[in-house]
């Protein structure tokens, strides 16, 4: 299904906790522009929450500024102005809280999933999802305004999702279904007949979630969209100059205002609800407060009184998708796993990944971005991220392993995982760089409710079976009850005299088989709870070394494809390289395969390869060429490769190639021109020269002379045009895919009269467009070496048809010979895009009423035109016809025959 049209965003802005983020956030939104997934028009932005607790609803005002501001400034305004918004699509996306199953957010979990269709390739993460989402499915067709829409929850979104903006104004919820037993711990929303929100419920009461059903049993479930109008956003952003609300952005927080923590559902839009009274509004307090931020009730009072004096009068309705989906992102490692594997799949799911045909992956586990060898057992409902790993290593069920490379992998040996979080982590401590490790369970719970578990059991086992104490983990001082995960102390970042690896914590799953030496290893070693390493993530080096592995499996995935012989396309991976800064390791990876392969066939595919990696890197700036040709610099390496030395051809290719790409820009510009080359010209020519020169040459022959001639014009070219031109009657051609090339040509038996009949319906119609096929022809090459997914097919589709053809002639049959000729010239289109101009466009439209089918000759883009006429002799009529019709330029109509002699010599004076 094709795309709908996207929203052309005005600005995209990503909010986010912490300040030494907002420049690698920024730099991943640019990363996703060049990937063609937002327009370049696009203003992006990633700013820095006020404070790390402003909430939902104070990051939306504060973001909401921001954007004003830099529109006016784009304005030329010296002032901030609302009006600017009245013209814009704006885009806010908001990070959330920390995550414990991703350094970088839940924005940045890469998911389990791949766009086959994709012109780039790259691991997918839920942001790359909700961008797709909000810009082609719930986007488009909504007036000027602004969307705000969260990141730590999975959407699943129909294409067309049927949401009217007919007359709307004020604000409008997205809402998504869910079973009543998911709504006891989500939010909820209560609406009317005509899709008015009445209340919005979290964690509501049996009775309440039963209120908000609908006749399937479902209730709308808060999913974390919601749009404004442009009118409801400027109501809103005029709250940002009155305290307290001023204290939700960092103009306000920069005069000193105590801050102030706001959610978006539960104080903005919730005064927007029809059902809810201002006295109980005014009193009460979002779900995300904490229950020790009674203290401050009045501050929040007056907070909700400018909020209800502003927007209360403004509709608030839900768009209902009932044929969607919504998963929060919980902080349970069960329900995470649940989301990223496949319960009940035949096998696993691996994405962007090398992984060798020995290893055993589990049904329902999967596998992103991962680089695995030797023996790598995966247990079912088992995930793998970011990791490169060395087998012989044994994960079992249930378990989550991120961020492990080679290093670490020794330390898995011998080892069998079960229900288990494994992850490694970039730190900076104190300036320097480093790598931390964390392990967990998958039943821990990262809640602050007491105690709780450590590694699938209560803390009093674990203390009991590692003979660690409570006082290693925690403060004297501390309460008990405050006591849990996120505060325990128990994850090593530094040691006095080695480096830290796994190790430092597997050894608690055995203290008896580690010993007390480990035990004494891991007190000797400075250690942080979860809750003071989070700020100390290094997020820029955890998404450098997560491209640094993608790029590593990817040069083995090129290798892998090409010696294979495999159709499958490398152009979205090379379009990755190039855009993403990296194209040297992929070329010199493909002129390796090209240089030791030791078979012509894949080493031309793989230099082919890397002619397109260089296309990429010319970015449309290279014109029109065709390559070095004769160029006198790339004599030598050319000639190692015509006397079969593909490496040392492929190593003066390189050299040639780093050369030229060292040089700066020329001015000015070279322009090449060549005569028209026909390959039945050609060989007419070669063999008038053979015969002048006293040789005797067959045909056979003659077509291989004309594919060499043609190699060496640097037009290219195969063997199609002298099979047809130089050999007599109706014919098809074969070769193998083999070398040395072999073409075979059978004569196809016609009924008898059908030659004669054939002659009175075919007519040759000159476009009066000439053209030069060198360019086209090397696109077509270029985009079959590239196995493009659309040209692969279609060239399988090509052979289909030419045997159907040979079909249509044996059979006489006018009508399907013209079903075949219209079929071809689609074919042909889709194989060379562009080879059809408008004027000829418009000439074959006028000629289809009186034609079974029609295609122009060779590679197309102009020349000539045949037809196959439904009535005998119809020349002079197309003629009246085509003059009838205007723009067709410099056009004539000629008879044509069956050829039945082929090519024949003969000496002037015979």
């Amino acid at each position: 299904m094709e795309q709908p049209k996207g929203v052309d965003w005005t600005v995209i802005i990503l909010t986010c906790q912490y300040k030494d983020s907002v420049e690698v956030f920024q730099r991943e939104l640019e990363i996703r522009q060049k990937r063609e997934q937002i327009p370049t028009r696009t203003l992006l932005l990633a700013v820095e929450d006020p404070e790390v607790h402003v909430g939902s609803g104070g990051a939306t005002l504060n973001a909401l500024l921001v954007v004003a501001e830099h529109l006016s400034a784009r304005a030329g305004f010296t002032v901030v102005t609302s009006d600017v918004l009245h013209s814009a699509w704006i885009l806010i996306l908001h990070m959330g809280r920390d995550f414990p199953f991703d350094d970088c957010g839940r924005a940045f979990t890469c998911l389990p999933v791949e766009n086959p269709q994709a012109p780039v390739e790259a691991v997918v993460c839920n942001l790359d999802c909700l961008l797709d989402i909000m810009s082609h499915r719930l986007g488009p067709g909504s007036p000027p305004g602004v969307w705000v829409c969260s990141t730590d929850m999975l959407l699943s979104v129909p294409p067309n999702p049927g949401i009217s903006w007919d007359g709307f104004r004020g604000a409008r919820v997205i809402a998504l279904p869910g079973s009543t037993a998911y709504a006891r711990n989500h939010g909820v929303y209560l609406t009317d007949s005509q899709g008015f929100v009445l209340d919005i419920y979290y964690q509501g009461t049996e009775a309440e979630i039963q209120r908000c059903a609908r006749p399937d049993g479902r209730v709308p479930l808060v999913s974390g969209l919601v749009f404004f109008s442009v009118e409801t956003a400027e109501h809103l952003l005029a709250t940002h100059v009155s305290p307290p609300l001023d204290a939700c952005t960092y103009m306000g927080l920069d005069s000193g205002a105590r801050p102030v923590q706001l959610s978006l559902f539960f104080d903005i839009l919730l005064c927007m609800a029809r059902n809810v009274r201002r006295e109980d509004f005014l009193v009460g307090q979002p779900p995300e407060m904490g229950q020790g931020d009674a203290d401050i009730a009045g501050y929040r009072h007056g907070a909700r009184a400018e909020l209800w004096r502003e927007l209360r009068d403004q509709p608030l309705t839900v768009a209902y998708v009932p044929d969607g989906s919504y998963n929060y992102m919980t902080n349970s490692a069960s329900e995470f796993l649940h989301c990223l594997t496949f319960p009940g799949a035949p096998g696993a799911q691996v994405v962007h990944s090398q992984v060798e045909e020995r290893q055993l992956l589990g049904a329902g586990s999967s596998v992103v971005s991962c680089l695995l060898e030797g023996p790598v057992q995966l247990g079912p409902g088992s995930v793998l991220q970011h990791c490169h790993l060395r087998g012989p290593i044994h994960i079992g069920t249930g378990c989550f392993v991120s961020g492990l490379d080679v290093a670490q992998s020794e330390a898995l040996h011998g080892l069998e995982l079960h229900d288990l979080v494994l992850q490694g982590h970039h730190v900076q401590l104190h300036g320097a760089r480093s790598r931390a490790f964390t392990l967990v369970g998958r039943l821990d719970s990262w809640e602050r409710q007491g105690t709780g578990t450590y590694l699938n059991m209560s803390w009093s086992q674990f203390f009991q079976k590692t003979g660690i104490r409570d006082w290693d983990l925690w403060d004297p001082d501390m309460p008990r009850i405050e006591r849990c995960l996120l505060n325990a102390r128990l994850f090593p970042v530094l040691h006095p005299s080695r480096a830290l690896g796994p190790q430092d914590m597997l050894w608690m799953l055995d203290p008896q088989e580690a010993g007390s030496k480990a035990l004494r290893a891991w007190r000797a070693s400075w250690r942080l709870s979860w809750e003071q390493l989070q700020p100390c993530l290094d997020r820029a080096a955890t998404l450098a070394s997560r491209r640094h592995l993608f790029f590593r499996q990817a040069l083995h995935k090129a290798r892998h494809v090409l010696e294979a012989r495999q159709d499958l396309s490398l152009r979205p991976l090379i379009q990755a390289a190039v855009r993403e800064g990296c194209p040297g390791p992929l070329m010199a990876t493909l002129d390796q395969v090209a240089a030791g392969v030791g078979d012509p066939g894949v080493a031309a595919r793989a230099l082919a390869c890397v002619a397109d990696v260089l296309g990429c890197m010319a970015e449309g700036q290279g014109g029109l060429r065709s390559g070095p040709a004769a160029n006198p610099e790339w004599v030598r390496p050319f000639s190692y490769l015509e006397c079969g030395d593909l490496a040392r051809g492929v190593a003066a290719l390189a050299e040639e190639r780093d050369k030229w790409l060292s040089r700066g820009a020329v001015e000015g510009g070279l322009h090449l021109c060549g005569d028209r080359t026909s390959s039945i010209l050609a060989g007419a020519a070669l063999a008038a020269l053979q015969r002048a020169a006293g040789r005797a040459v067959g045909t056979e022959a003659l077509i291989h002379a004309v594919l060499h001639l043609e190699q060496v014009l640097t037009t290219g070219g195969g063997w199609q045009d002298q099979v047809g031109g130089l050999m007599p009657g109706i014919k098809v051609g074969r070769s193998r895919p083999q070398l040395p090339l072999k073409v075979e040509v059978e004569e196809i038996t016609v009924p008898a009269g059908f030659v004669q009949k054939l002659n009175d319906h075919l007519l040759l119609v000159y476009t009066g467009k000439t053209r030069l096929a060198r360019n086209l022809l090397q696109d077509v090459l270029r985009s079959w070496y590239a196995r493009l997914p659309a040209v692969v097919q279609n060239a399988h589709n090509l052979v289909r048809h030419t045997e159907e053809c040979a079909e249509a002639f044996r059979q006489g049959s006018l009508p399907l010979l013209g079903q075949c000729l219209t079929s071809y010239w689609e074919q042909k289109k889709l194989m060379a895009p562009g080879c059809e101009p408008l004027a000829v466009r418009r000439m074959m439209d006028v000629l289809a009423p009186h034609v079974h089918g029609q295609s122009l000759a060779g590679a197309g883009g102009g020349g000539f035109l045949y037809l196959l006429t439904k009535e005998p002799r119809q020349k002079e009529a197309l003629e009246a016809v085509l003059a009838k019709t205007e723009g067709l330029g410099n056009y004539s109509i000629h008879l044509v025959e069956v050829d039945t002699q082929g090519l024949s010599l003969q000496l002037l004076g015979d």
